[in-house]
Parts: structure tokens; C-alpha cells; sequence
């Protein structure tokens, strides 16, 4: 493999850059198990203000923010009605069942998002486990960042009214939605029960996460935190991180789309690939491979092996998400000239012509 690696594995893999190092530095600080932290506490109200949300809790992870809330808005023993593909699913290590007695009840869809009429023939009958939450993920991480508009996300919750149902918005990357949907996050986030974004994705953080909500809420779920081991000492030293990123991530989204546009156009080109690159809306993009892609023939180590092990040996990184499918996600330490070089390496590893 090349020394010189373009890392597209996700956006959680970005360092912080030299003022965030400086802010870390001259945090001011306190005891935030005490609710003592200045800097977290400004980071709270700014994250909670920028959601048109009462209040935040400062949280190390999004899977810990996830989890905090499904724990307050579900009894033990209900179901909680998901994509089949999301995050508190696949990636949160069945979290929702060992801390909260919670069981998943998933509907598939290719695009990511939930279907309302589908949502509402999940819900539960009398004789099976209550339907106790809905959670929703915009974007949706395995389905190639595809994003909820405000109207889908209405219809969603007008559903979970109709039957007095909490609805959690994982929003890890809600403002990549609100970037590529030409709105704020504040719009996507109102009249969910409580939301989660993540600082550490494309915003640029170290570490960290916001779960926003009514004030009632997020006091009862700094108690869940403590429960979690989440509550944290001197944190502002990573809450300084955050709120640079907070108030400078945003700016340069629209950067992290156009690249991944760009990759998708030409992962497009490759033969064998099944990709829609008018699709890609967000920093992410999901490919299926055919077994054309390899002579008509697959691998015997599997398709999706073969291809990261190709693509690793020309120095380009990305990650598996099935036997067949293979996602990248672009980020602000892969600026403009190093997503080109990242095209013309999977050209050189496919042998495929550039474009005349």
C-alpha cells in the first residue's frame, strides 16, 4: 500500500485543527458532573438555541445520546419502530435491549427513510408488545446519507400523534440534512421529543455529542448520563472543541457534498457498479458491486473484500457495509485535491480511463 492513505472510511476519522487545539488549551473549566463546566454549559445553550430546543446535555457519544433517550421515552418491554438499516440497530451493539428492555421493530427501505403508511401499519395491536417510540435518522448512515425534508418528517410525526407515540430524531448528522435541504436544523428538529446530533462527523470535533429536548426532559436525562458513567469532570476541555465546531462546521458542508458528488460520479463510471450519483445529496455515498465488476465472476474472499483490498493497495480507504456494498464518506481532511487524487488512484486500481 501507498504511504501517502486518503482516508474515506467516515467523517469521524477529522483531527482537530489548530484553533480548536487553542481553545482546548485555554478552556475554562469546571466540574461538569455538577453542572460546574462554563465552557459545557455554553455549549449547551448554544447547541439548544441553534435546535430552537429548551435545553442540551453534553454527552461523550451519539450512541450514549441515543440510548439516554430511548431509555426515558420507552418502557421496558415496548418496541421501538426503526429502519432496518439504522444506527441504534447495526451499530449500538443492542444497547436499547440490555440497558432499556427494548425491543426493535424494523421496516426496510431502500431509500433509508420510513414510509408513513408504513410506520403506522407497524404499530402495535393490542396482543403483541406496545409500540413505545419511533426514532427516525436524518440523514440515514448505511443508505447513503439520504435525508428526511421537513414535509416527511411532519407526516412521521403526525402518525406518531394520532397515537400518542414519542418520536426520537437521531440526527448524527442533521446538519448535513439541513445543508443539502437549503433549510436549518432548527426546522428539521420541531416536534420531535428529543434529538441527538453529533460534533465529532463532519462538524470537525474531537469528541462529542449534543441530545436536546424540554428542559424537563434533559434533566432527567443528566440523571441517565450519570447511570451510563457518562457524567464527566473538567469537560470543557473537549467542550471548546465542540463549540468551534458548532460555530464553524456548518460553513463548509456544502464542500464535503460537492466532493462526494464528484466521487460519485466517478464511482458511476466504474463497470459492475450500481450507483445512482444523482442520488448522493449528502457527504455520503453507498455503492453495490456485480459480479461483472470482476469478469462476470465473484472473488472468492467476496466482492466487497476484493475491492477495499485493490482499492487499499493504491492508497484509498473505505469502508464495507455488506457482502456487496461499500460506502465513502467525505470530510473537511480531505479538501478538493486530495479527492481528486482519490478518482485518479480507483481509476488506476480499476484500470479505468480518465475521461477524455
Amino acid at each position: 500500500m501507498v504511504a501517502d492513505v486518503i482516508d474515506l472510511r467516515s467523517d469521524t476519522l477529522t483531527r482537530p485543527d489548530a484553533e480548536m487545539r487553542r481553545a482546548m488549551a485555554e478552556a475554562e473549566v469546571g466540574d461538569d458532573a455538577a453542572g460546574e463546566d462554563p465552557t459545557v454549559r455554553r455549549l449547551e445553550e448554544e447547541a439548544a438555541a441553534a435546535l430552537g430546543q429548551e435545553a442540551a446535555l453534553f454527552v461523550p457519544s451519539g450512541t450514549m445520546g441515543n440510548q439516554i433517550a430511548l431509555h426515558l421515552l420507552a418502557r421496558p418491554g415496548s418496541e421501538v419502530i426503526c429502519e432496518a438499516r439504522s444506527h441504534i440497530v447495526h451499530l449500538e451493539l443492542g444497547a436499547m435491549a440490555v440497558i432499556s428492555g427494548l425491543l426493535p421493530r424494523v421496516i426496510p427501505s431502500p431509500t433509508g427513510r420510513l414510509a408513513p403508511a408504513a410506520v403506522e401499519a407497524m404499530i402495535a395491536p393490542s396482543h403483541r408488545a406496545r409500540t413505545g417510540l419511533i426514532v427516525i435518522e436524518n440523514t440515514h448512515n448505511f443508505a447513503g446519507g439520504t435525508v428526511y425534508d421537513r414535509a416527511q418528517e411532519e407526516a412521521i410525526l403526525a402518525v406518531a400523534r394520532r397515537h400518542r407515540i414519542p418520536v426520537h430524531l437521531d440526527g448524527a448528522r442533521l446538519w448535513n440534512a439541513a445543508e443539502a435541504l437549503g433549510t436549518t436544523p432548527a426546522v428539521l428538529a420541531a416536534g420531535f421529543d428529543s434529538i441527538q446530533f453529533c460534533l465529532s462527523k463532519g462538524l470537525g470535533a474531537p469528541v462529542g455529542s449534543l441530545l436536546c429536548g424540554a428542559a424537563a426532559f434533559v434533566a432527567e436525562a443528566r440523571r441517565v448520563r450519570k447511570m451510563l458513567g457518562g457524567a464527566m469532570r473538567q469537560a470543557g476541555v473537549i467542550a471548546a472543541a465542540g463549540l468551534v465546531a458548532l460555530r464553524k462546521g456548518p460553513g463548509r458542508l456544502a464542500e464535503d457534498h460537492a466532493h462526494a458528488k464528484l466521487l460519485a460520479a466517478a464511482v458511476a463510471e466504474l463497470p459492475g457498479v450500481e450507483l445512482d450519483p444523482a442520488a448522493v445529496v449528502t457527504n455520503i455515498l453507498v455503492f453495490r458491486l456485480t459480479p461483472r465488476f470482476f469478469g462476470g465472476e465473484a472473488p472468492e474472499e467476496g466482492l466487497t473484500a476484493a475491492f477495499l483490498a485493490r482499492l487499499q493497495e493504491h492508497g484509498v480507504l473505505a469502508s464495507p457495509i455488506s457482502g456487496d456494498e461499500v460506502r465513502m464518506v467525505t470530510h473537511r481532511d480531505v479538501p478538493r485535491e486530495r479527492i481528486d487524487a482519490a478518482i485518479t488512484r480507483l481509476r488506476q486500481a480499476f484500470a479505468v480511463p480518465a475521461p477524455v
